[in-house]
């Protein structure tokens, strides 16, 4: 007998014995009267064996037919899903094979199939959640993870993600080589076109959203996403820590771990293909995880079509033109090809801007100039000796004043070599 048995045995026997009614007794044991006057009529009648579960040595109404089982045990030991965890295994199963069974029920035959191992809860460090912002588009997290994300049919990459802290939903995602002020700015273009203008940007303190070289400097430099993003009215915060931006941190893992096994199992093995199929899976996840927001207000506010997302997404630099009207810019010199007198641009600043093709251009007074680039010719070196850089050199000559350097009689060096024979 169990604990939960013997429980009932000790209250039934007091009953009979008169120390207690069945209602105490019920009461005491959490069930109805009208139940434990089942259980003391078949304690009357089979003793204490009638206190003994009926289910006992049955097998579950609930079991899984053992034909059933077999087909998961097949689908769960398949090789190509080696590394699947047993959330994403009951889901595939599901979408795959059309076999319904909870996480718990396919993690458990995972373990027996020693495909899974038991994880044993360790004990986390305790950090205060900040509450989520209440409004979409009030806040955007946004990050860069390097992964391996083809596995072994491909490099390294960076996924670039944007996520609402608001409802855990991502906005934007893309994968690009590396994290860069390009790779962020043309991925913003296609936010921004879309969903419109956040109120807040959230990211952490790379180079590309904050300079962290100020030292001795009385202000803060500002940085090119920096200029972009105040053009546009979008505040940047950047966080001290990756716990502060946990929404965005959290997607990362999960993209890592789900995202990877899509693409293995839909064989993508390029990057181009990768970025084709992110809409698909972008618009799945934000359905299984997305929350709805506390208030139904979108923050996001309409783009300008007058402004220019290409212009304000490059470089900017300034230069000031040479009295012959040119240019020195990155190594290189543009002449600038004008009817205007050369007084009219000499010694006056332009700017430079550089999109992410290389392509510089030149404004003054918000006028595009015409450039062309001046050829550089090399110089002409000194005329030197091929020699062989196997050869020897030669020993000096026998009088050489390098054999008497040092030895000199009354201020005159002399010979201290052998005459050669």
């Amino acid at each position: 007998m169990n604990k939960k048995e013997l429980g009932r045995k000790t209250e039934v026997e007091r009953v009979l014995d008169h120390r207690i009614t069945q209602k105490e007794a019920a009461r005491k044991l959490g069930i109805t009267e009208r139940q434990f006057r089942r259980i003391l009529n078949r304690y009357r009648q089979e003793g204490v064996g009638g206190l003994v579960s009926r289910k006992r040595g049955r097998p579950s109404n609930r079991k899984t037919d053992p034909e059933v089982r077999e087909e998961v045990r097949g689908f769960i030991t398949d090789p190509q899903r080696k590394d699947f965890g047993p959330t994403f295994m009951a889901e595939k199963l599901e979408q795959k094979e059309g076999i319904k069974l909870s996480k718990e029920t396919v993690r458990r035959m995972m373990i027996e199939d020693e495909v899974w191992k038991a994880k044993t809860k360790k004990e986390e460090e305790f950090h205060k959640s900040r509450p989520r912002r209440k409004s979409r588009g009030e806040l955007v997290q946004i990050d860069g993870s390097e992964h391996v994300w083809l596995e072994e049919r491909g490099e390294k990459a960076v996924l670039l993600v944007f996520v609402d802290d608001a409802t855990s939903e991502i906005l934007a995602a893309e994968f690009v080589p590396k994290e860069s002020f390009f790779s962020y700015g043309n991925l913003c273009k296609r936010y921004f076109k879309e969903h419109g203008l956040p109120m807040t940007f959230y990211s952490d303190r790379l180079s590309v959203f904050r300079d962290n070289h100020k030292d001795n400097l009385a202000h803060e430099p500002v940085t090119q996403f920096q200029r972009a993003l105040l053009v546009l009215g979008v505040e940047l915060i950047c966080a001290h820590s990756p716990q502060a931006k946990g929404r965005v941190e959290r997607a990362n893992g999960t993209l890592q771990d789900r995202l990877i096994k899509e693409m293995r199992l839909l064989n993508i093995c390029d990057y181009d293909q990768a970025n084709q199929y992110l809409p698909e899976f972008i618009a799945d996840y934000n359905r299984r995880f997305a929350v709805v927001p506390v208030s139904d207000i979108d923050f996001h506010r309409p783009l300008d079509e007058t402004l220019d997302l290409d212009f304000l997404f490059s470089i900017h630099d300034f230069r000031k033109i040479t009295k012959t009207l040119k240019i020195n810019y990155a190594g290189k010199t543009y002449q600038i090809i004008t009817k205007h007198p050369a007084y009219f641009y000499a010694k006056q600043e332009v700017l430079i801007t550089v999109d992410s093709a290389g392509s510089i251009s030149a404004w003054f007074d918000g006028n595009l100039l015409s450039l062309e680039e001046i050829e550089k010719r090399p110089k002409q070196g000194a005329v030197v000796s091929v020699g062989s850089e196997k050869a020897e050199p030669l020993p000096p000559a026998y009088n050489h004043p390098w054999r008497t350097y040092g030895k000199k009689i009354n201020g005159k060096p002399i010979l201290t070599t052998l005459a050669v024979e």
